[in-house]
């Protein structure tokens, strides 16, 4: 397809892919240096890798296979949304620095991060990413793939997040400072 919108919805799945293995590569240099505290998932972290692999791969074969035009009115408003979403995602990575990871790595007492975003909700990175999975298909339309994206999201985010609170709550400082706040929207969630 030569359609200058589809390439541009393209170029801006594939790079989005090539983001996230840039991040498990990130990632693991972190892991290996706390090997100990990195926690087991073994059916998790395939199932949200997976994810992440069909967030590149469904959206472009349903606007293929099905013919999903490019509209403004929607792709202008998904644009939007993954816009700021990025914004939250780099206020969110400049709050955690190097104690950010794809995996859930028990953190040390002493970086338990409570300014930025976290200021207002416990999880600012997993909103990020029901955000992006929302927006990104939206931007050509291909809303199939953004319910199946969202609810496979859903499912993963109800297990890791209840498996990294454990695992937070574990930690004095954490528990201080995040038993009030929300995880994903202030006051609601």
């Amino acid at each position: 397809m030569t359609d200058p919108a589809f390439i541009g919805f393209a170029t801006l799945l594939g790079a989005t892919g090539l983001m996230r293995l840039v991040e498990v590569v990130v990632s693991m240099r972190r892991m290996a240096r706390r090997a100990g505290a990195v926690v087991a998932e073994p059916w998790l972290f395939p199932a949200m890798a997976g994810l992440h692999l069909a967030l590149v791969v469904l959206p472009i074969a349903e606007v293929l296979v099905a013919g999903r035009p490019f509209r403004w009115s929607v792709g202008g408003v998904a644009l939007g949304v993954l816009a700021g979403a990025t914004l939250l995602r780099v206020w969110t990575l400049a709050t955690i620095g190097g104690a950010w990871n794809v995996r859930v790595v028990r953190p040390e007492e002493c970086a338990v991060a409570t300014t930025g975003p976290y200021r207002f909700i416990r999880h600012p990175n997993y909103l990020v990413v029901v955000l992006e999975l929302a927006a990104l298909p939206l931007v050509h339309s291909a809303w199939v793939s953004a319910i199946v994206l969202m609810m496979w999201n859903g499912a993963v985010l109800w297990v890791r997040i209840r498996t990294e609170e454990a695992e937070l709550m574990r930690v004095p400082a954490w528990r201080r400072a995040f038993a009030d706040r929300a995880r994903l929207l202030p006051g609601v969630f």
